[in-house]
C-alpha cells in the first residue's frame, strides 16, 4: 500500500527527468528530481497542499505545486546577498493549515552591515504572495563580513522556535552573552524571548539566548524524544554535532577539535571544565549543512538516525547509534554540495543539491 501511495505522489508531482538510483546499505534507493533550475537553493518547506517552497539565497522564494509547476512568490523583504548571506531558511509551522504563516531567516541590512534576522509572513492561498510581513527578531550589531550567519529554524514540540546564529566572523563574540553572535536563540512565534530562557533577567545578557559558544551552526533538528541537536562548521577540522542544552556553552573559540586555517592552534585545546563536548566531530571538515533525524515509515531501518549534508565532500552523512557515529556516506553524482535535507510528510527523504540547483527525493526502489 505504501509503495502504491508513493507511486501516486511521483505521478502527481511529475518527475522532471528520468529517475536515478543511489546505492545504500539498504540496496538501491530511487532518486527523483522534484524541481530543477534553481539558483543557489538553501532550504525546503513542505505545505499541506502537497506542494513545497524553496528559498534561493539571492532573495527569491519559489513555490512548486503538486503538479511540479513552479512560480516565484512576491513580497520577500530585501536581503543582503553577500557571501553566505541572503534568503536562507524556511519553517512551515505545524498550524500552517489554520494560520497560513511561515517563518524565514535572512541576512538583514543593519547599520553595521548585515545580521541574521527572522521574519514571519502569511502565504496566500495561491502561494503567489507573502502578506503581513514582519521582522520578529534580529541579532544585535551587524557586521560587514559575509560569513557565518547560521540561520537554521526549527519548531519545538511546545511551539516555540529555535534559531541558529553564527559568530559572524567575530570569534570572541561567541562567548559574550550581551550579543547574539555564536548562539542558539529561543523565541515565541511573535519573536519574543521566553521567560523560561536561561538568561532572562540577566541585564548583561540577551534574553533570547538559549546556548552559546557556537561557530556557525547550519543544521538543527529534534529527535522523537524532543531532544534538540545542532551541527556546526568548525574551522580547519572540528565540525561538530552537539546535543543542545539550556544555558550550555559549546566552547567556541576556547576549545575546538580543529585548527585555524593557518594551522595555528585554536584556544586552549579540546576540553575545558564547564564547556560541552560534541556528540561527534569530523576532521577533516565536511562543511555540514542541513540536519534531519529520521522518524518515518518508508525507511524503518533508519529510524532515529541522523542525516547531515556535506558541502565539501558532496555526500549525505548518516549517523547512528546511541552516540551518533557516522556509519554511512550516501554519495552519488547528484549529492553535489548538499545544502539542506528534510523528511517529507510521506516519510521520503528530500535534499537540496546546491550545485545542481535541484531538489531531489529519496524513496524505495519500485
Amino acid at each position: 500500500m505504501l509503495r502504491m501511495i508513493l507511486t501516486i505522489v511521483f505521478v502527481s508531482l511529475g518527475a522532471v527527468s528520468q529517475a536515478q538510483t543511489l546505492s545504500s546499505s539498504l540496496g538501491d534507493i530511487r532518486l527523483d528530481p522534484m524541481v530543477t533550475g534553481l539558483k543557489t537553493p538553501w532550504a525546503i518547506g513542505f505545505l499541506p497542499s502537497g506542494g513545497f517552497i524553496v528559498t534561493e539565497r539571492r532573495g527569491r522564494l519559489v513555490y512548486v505545486n503538486s503538479a511540479g509547476e513552479k512560480q516565484f512568490v512576491s513580497g520577500v523583504p530585501k536581503v543582503v546577498d553577500r557571501g553566505q548571506g541572503g534568503l536562507l531558511d524556511v519553517l512551515v509551522p505545524r498550524d500552517f493549515a489554520q494560520s497560513s504563516e511561515i517563518l524565514m531567516t535572512f541576512s538583514k541590512p543593519q547599520s553595521g552591515g548585515a545580521g541574521t534576522a527572522v521574519f514571519s509572513a502569511r502565504l496566500d492561498e495561491n502561494a503567489a504572495t507573502l502578506t503581513d510581513v514582519r521582522v520578529i527578531f534580529e541579532m544585535t550589531e551587524g557586521s560587514e563580513g559575509g560569513t557565518h550567519f547560521g540561520s537554521r529554524l526549527v519548531e519545538a514540540p511546545d511551539g516555540t522556535v529555535f534559531v541558529t546564529i553564527g559568530d559572524r566572523g567575530d570569534r570572541d563574540a561567541a562567548q559574550d552573552t550581551s550579543r547574539h553572535n555564536g548562539s542558539i536563540v529561543r523565541i515565541s512565534r511573535n519573536g519574543k524571548a521566553l521567560e523560561s530562557n536561561p538568561f532572562t533577567g540577566n541585564e548583561n545578557a540577551e534574553p533570547e539566548i538559549w546556548s552559546i559558544g557556537h561557530r556557525n551552526p547550519q543544521g538543527m533538528a529534534f529527535d522523537a524524544a524532543g531532544q534538540l541537536f545542532a551541527v556546526e562548521h568548525g574551522a580547519k577540522g572540528g565540525d561538530e554535532v552537539n546535543r543542545i542544552r539550556k544555558g550550555a556553552n559549546y566552547g567556541w573559540p576556547v576549545i575546538s577539535y580543529g585548527s585555524h586555517y593557518s594551522g595555528a592552534k585554536i584556544g586552549e585545546g579540546t576540553a575545558k571544565t564547564g564547556l560541552e563536548q560534541p556528540e561527534y566531530f569530523w576532521d577533516p571538515s565536511i562543511a555540514p549543512s542541513g540536519m534531519m533525524i529520521y522518524q518515518g515509515d518508508v525507511f524503518p531501518e533508519w529510524e532515529g538516525d541522523m542525516f547531515i549534508g556535506s558541502l565539501k565532500f558532496d555526500y549525505i552523512s548518516r549517523l547512528s547509534g546511541p552516540t551518533f557515529k557516522e556509519v554511512e556516506q550516501l554519495k552519488t553524482r547528484e549529492t553535489k554540495r548538499v545544502r539542506d535535507i528534510r523528511q517529507a510528510p510521506d516519510g521520503s527523504i528530500w535534499f537540496i543539491s546546491e550545485d545542481f540547483g535541484t531538489v531531489f527525493r529519496l524513496s524505495p526502489a519500485l
